[in-house]
């Protein structure tokens, strides 16, 4: 089958590549020339483990190509996917689906045949009717249909999610495109992979409900450390053993500074709008996320605690500071709020990540970037572990506290413990929900 994907940012770039992996030809497009270049050259303009190599496979193999002609990728294609960006709107923390009814007309104007529509981007309930309507004004003689497919890849393991899914999800209207949809993921089908067919606004709200839960099972994890704080509980515990129960799984109970990344802070935010405009008010999503703005309000405070009570004049190493290991995303990422308070604290900030600094040179100005966590230790009054990156989980303790001026770590993903600390000469150590070393008063 052939496949056009408007758009190429991390959901259409993915997508696009496994799609052709299964042996479609598929057609990425973009508006950006830039963006095709690089990517027509074989350089992959996001961090996704193992995406390069599966592009470059089937660019050889000719099913995958690029190019900024919609005209071109809509040529003879069964199905054109919609996978451009629905941010948060300022001012009312809707979608902002701009974006998503743009491409919509423009596949209007310039499909000829039969194609299936289908919104690859996030959007709230309704949104496929909407788009729908808005095609049917732009083109009254196109032949077409809608389909919702929401994506649920992790970043970091958005290959694997791709081609080994726990379900896909496909809403549609008609028989015909379904069985369009039917064809596009056969091969996963022949795996017995799960493949979920209904209608338009349950296949949109699946994915809301899916990300809200998620992120529910964070915020609550959170919650429950901060109270295991309190009580002398040791969080890793208490998830371990909540999590050995089948009804609640151990995913997503790892305490930390927040969720943050592309999906959750969005996603929680429109669900929450969409209760309040059908006047049936999300309470737990909202909850959820006054949580998660908490949340990183009190690791500045534990920050401030180990800092005597001022950062000023204080050098401060920080490991990590994507949203999570494995992606450059910065994108809501908990380092955007604690990095900024460590700055504007008067801290001198050194930030090492693998691959943070592309985004993170324009999103964190004042900050010093280094490729070498011994170095940015070098002198340094705290140590920060923002982001649980492998670099970052068989450190030398040791080495690292003889070169501090005062070996004092804030562990904010649970990596070591206050045991690991202590034997290798931190004078203070603190986690998340989990008992520490507290630093001498004088």
């Amino acid at each position: 089958m052939k496949i056009a994907m408007l758009g190429t940012g991390y959901v259409g770039l993915v997508s696009g590549v496994c799609f052709s992996d299964f042996g479609h030809d598929v057609v990425c497009v973009d508006r950006m020339p830039g963006k095709i270049e690089m990517l027509e050259r074989g350089e992959v303009p996001i961090y996704e483990p193992g995406l390069e190599a599966v592009m470059a496979r089937n660019v050889a193999a000719g099913r995958l190509s690029f190019t900024t002609d919609l005209a071109r990728a809509l040529d003879g294609a069964d199905a054109v996917f919609i996978a451009v960006g629905t941010p948060t709107r300022r001012g009312d923390g809707h979608a902002d689906l701009s974006y998503v009814m743009a491409a919509a007309e423009e596949i209007a104007r310039t499909a000829t045949g039969y194609i299936v529509i289908v919104i690859k981007s996030t959007v709230p309930v309704g949104t496929n009717r909407k788009l729908k309507q808005a095609v049917k004004k732009a083109n009254p003689e196109l032949d077409f249909d809608v389909a919702s497919n929401p994506e649920f890849l992790r970043e970091g393991a958005a290959i694997d999610d791709f081609m080994k899914p726990d379900r896909v999800v496909v809403g549609v209207q008609t028989e015909r495109a379904g069985e369009v949809m039917a064809g596009i993921y056969r091969p996963l089908y022949l795996r017995d992979f799960p493949i979920v067919m209904t209608d338009l606004e349950s296949a949109e709200m699946i994915k809301y409900a899916a990300n809200a839960f998620l992120a529910t099972k964070i915020s609550f994890i959170n919650e429950i450390a901060a109270l295991c704080e309190r009580t002398g509980a040791d969080v890793k515990q208490v998830a371990r053993g909540m999590g050995m129960d089948g009804r609640i799984g151990n995913k997503f109970l790892h305490a930390g500074p927040g969720y943050g990344g592309s999906c959750f802070p969005k996603d929680t935010s429109a669900l929450a709008r969409i209760g309040q405009e059908h006047g049936l008010p999300m309470q737990i999503t909202e909850t959820v996320i006054r949580v998660n703005d908490g949340v990183k309000t009190r690791m500045i405070d534990k920050l401030l605690d180990l800092s005597e009570g001022s950062f000023n004049g204080k050098i401060v190493a920080v490991l990590g500071v994507t949203f999570k290991p494995n992606t450059d995303d910065m994108r809501a990422a908990p380092a955007l709020t604690i990095v900024p308070a460590l700055v504007g604290g008067g801290a001198k900030v050194r930030v090492v990540d693998p691959q943070g600094k592309r985004e993170g040179e324009a999103l964190l100005p004042g900050v010093v970037w280094l490729d070498d966590p011994y170095k940015a230790a070098h002198n340094a009054d705290l140590l920060v572990i923002l982001t649980e990156w492998n670099e970052f989980r068989a450190l030398d303790l040791k080495r690292l506290a003889r070169k501090m001026a005062t070996p004092r770590m804030a562990d904010l993903r649970n990596i070591y413990s206050a045991k690991d600390a202590k034997r290798a000469g931190f004078e203070a150590y603190t986690s998340v929900g989990r008992p520490g070393v507290a630093p001498k008063t004088s």
